[in-house]
């Protein structure tokens, strides 16, 4: 099929390069020109394991970027709209971009003739596809919805830094159409696809509003086993029992599972903290006080700053000292820092008065941004040296090495809010643990 991906982050890159994967011809519709030029040189915005081999195998033959919409929706059958959905300032969804980008497909979809369809694949509250999407496209096209242009919602549910990967071995597709036609036009995509659990990936066929809500809800059920999680590792903390033994014993309920039991310095990233927060404000809109969802994000936002009070009791008052903060993104495999947990780490310890050096083999760049002046290293072990304690907060596999590195601190004090240090010798304490 001739498929129109518009967006070019995460979603939008990794959706265009695997349909392409697929056998489907791709145009990628981006607002930056610079964007633009850089797939159409086989270079992905952003970093993603596997995404720029899958863009150099395409470029030139079934995928290319530009930033007409005319041009890519005359040339289509299919739009995706893969476009960003920041939260405001009191937490809510911001719908700006997807009506933009609605408003262009729109205008597009008017001049072509023949039936286009339209996907929703950015994460939206329950009624965005039905109620803000298709009558924008409605009114800016002068087609009809389910005569002239289709529509649905189809949410995408992928890890970052494994992103491609789980495209290509879904645990689930779920698509939200509003008429059959749409329905069978989405499905084709997929076809062949093989899920992870099934040797034929099964579709989960529904409307477009219960597929935006099982997005939200896939996402808010993961959240809340971290923050569970944690709220048991502090309990057990205060009382000397090891909470990873504990939640090794519990994941092996075939009702709970293992995954997302780890305690920690909570989560981040640029999916769980938005869309537990939006959901709370669709909730809220309707009347309904979401308290476990609000404590979901409560929990979470102390979790990290419970890591200084740790450091301060090992080593009193933290003015003039040089602590070393060891990953910066949100989690391993990725550059993104978005709602990273380093991010409220940092700003306590500057507060303090602390002395930051840092380091990560991959987001760098993006953290100074936020912090300019505080120092960025090119390895672990120039972070640490001469420092007065290290906190490690992002899962690089290097970090799990270090033990000899860590004696180049003033005081090998480490502590450890991803239980990964496991050395002789060393002072280091757990978050959770």
């Amino acid at each position: 099929m001739k498929v129109s991906v518009i967006g070019s982050g995460y979603v939008g890159t990794v959706t265009a390069a695997c349909f392409a994967e697929l056998g489907h011809n791709v145009v990628c519709i981006d607002i930056d020109p610079e964007k633009v030029d850089m797939i159409n040189r086989g270079k992905p915005p952003i970093y993603e394991e596997g995404l720029e081999e899958l863009l150099n195998k395409h470029v030139g033959k079934n995928i290319r970027a530009t930033t007409d919409y005319d041009d890519a929706v005359t040339n289509t059958d299919i739009s995706f709209i893969c476009v960003g959905t920041p939260s405001d300032d009191n937490g809510n969804i911001d719908l700006g971009i997807v009506k933009a980008a609605s408003q262009s497909l729109g205008s597009a979809i008017g001049k072509k003739d023949g039936y286009h369809v339209v996907v929703v694949k950015s994460t939206v509250v329950p009624e965005t596809t039905e109620k803000v999407v298709v009558p924008i496209i409605e009114q800016a096209s002068g087609r009809k919805p389910g005569v002239d242009f289709g529509a649905g919602m189809n949410p995408e549910f992928l890890r970052e830094g494994k992103a491609v990967h789980d495209f290509m071995h879904p645990d689930k597709i779920v698509i939200g159409a509003i008429d059959q036609r749409s329905d069978d036009t989405i499905s084709a995509l997929y076809a062949g696809l093989k899920c992870q659990i099934k040797h034929t990936c099964q579709i989960t066929h529904t409307d477009p509003g219960t597929a935006e809500m099982i997005k939200y809800v896939n996402n808010s059920f993961l959240a809340t086993k971290i923050s569970f999680s944690n709220e048991i590792g502090n309990i057990c903390k205060k009382m000397g029992i090891d909470t990873y033994k504990v939640m090794e014993a519990v994941g092996k309920d075939s009702r709970i599972s293992p995954n997302f039991l780890n305690s920690g310095a909570g989560f981040g990233g640029s999916c769980f903290p938005k869309d537990v927060k939006a959901l709370i404000g669709k909730a809220k809109e309707l009347g309904y006080e979401p308290g476990l969802l609000e404590s979901v994000i409560n929990v979470n936002e102390v979790q990290p700053l419970m890591m200084i009070d740790l450091l301060e009791s090992c080593t009193g008052d933290l003015g003039g000292k040089r602590i070393a903060v060891l990953g910066l993104a949100f989690k391993n495999d990725t550059d993104d820092i978005r709602e990273s947990r380093s991010i409220p780490v940092i700003r306590a310890l500057l507060d303090k008065g602390a002395k930051v050096s840092s380091y990560d083999p991959m987001a760098a760049d993006n953290m100074k941004a936020i912090y300019p002046d505080i120092e960025y290293c090119d390895s672990a072990i120039h972070a640490l040296k001469g420092a007065n304690g290290c906190l490690v907060m992002t899962e690089w596999d290097e970090f799990k090495g270090l033990c000899s590195e860590f004696k180049v601190m003033r005081r090998p004090l480490v502590v450890d809010g991803r239980n990964m240090i496991q050395c002789e010798d060393i002072e280091y304490v757990g978050l959770c643990w």
